[in-house]
């Protein structure tokens, strides 16, 4: 990592996982393979924001824990990028093994492990589905309807000036901004 840190990915530490790699990493993963309109790829960075966003907006009161693993749910993404699905399917269980100890390695790094329940993971996919839906239609060419077949009929609209492709630096220091205010909000009894 550019932290120095060496991260075994059969047997990822949480001690070897820094959240400016995570940051660093993840605003340089294009979304949709780099396949969206824009002067910029739409990166994973951005997504996380949004998908943050979307939890935090359909929690009934403020969840900053919550909130924090919606940023990070594609955090292991910064070592193994951002495979479309189909690849992944052809990949196959040794993918989703690797995708799973990082995973579950970024949850006990950052104190979220007893948040990655079916019900938590269920919600925080609802709201990835929903960015997902409309990065396909603002950003990588899907109709509406087509969208719709994948990633289903979207219960929250997004302002399409949040799907903007940000350049690299914006996206990282937005990350890092949204981490660091979470961590603020948790250590003060926010959550």
């Amino acid at each position: 990592m550019l932290s120095g840190r060496r991260l075994d990915l059969l047997d990822p530490s949480p001690l070897d996982i820094e959240i400016e790699d995570i940051a660093h990493g993840l605003a340089r993963v294009a979304r949709w393979n780099g396949q969206t309109r824009g002067a910029h790829a739409f990166s994973v960075a951005q997504h996380s924001l949004i998908v943050a966003d979307i939890v935090a907006e359909r929690c009934e009161k403020p969840d900053a824990r919550l909130t924090l693993a919606a940023l990070l749910h594609d955090a292991p993404e910064y070592v193994i990028g951002d495979m479309i699905t189909p690849f992944k399917a052809v990949l196959g269980s040794a993918y989703k093994a690797v995708e799973e100890r990082l995973d579950q390695a970024v949850a006990i790094r950052f104190g979220l492990a007893e948040l990655r329940t079916p019900a938590i993971k269920r919600q925080i996919k609802d709201a990835d589905r929903i960015a997902a839906f409309h990065e396909a239609v603002l950003l990588a060419g899907f109709s509406p309807d087509e969208a719709q077949r994948f990633f289903g009929i979207p219960s929250f609209a997004l302002e399409e000036a949040l799907l903007d492709p940000w350049p690299v630096e914006r996206a990282e220091t937005a990350f890092l901004e949204r981490f660091h205010a979470l961590e603020r909000a948790i250590a003060a009894g926010a959550a």
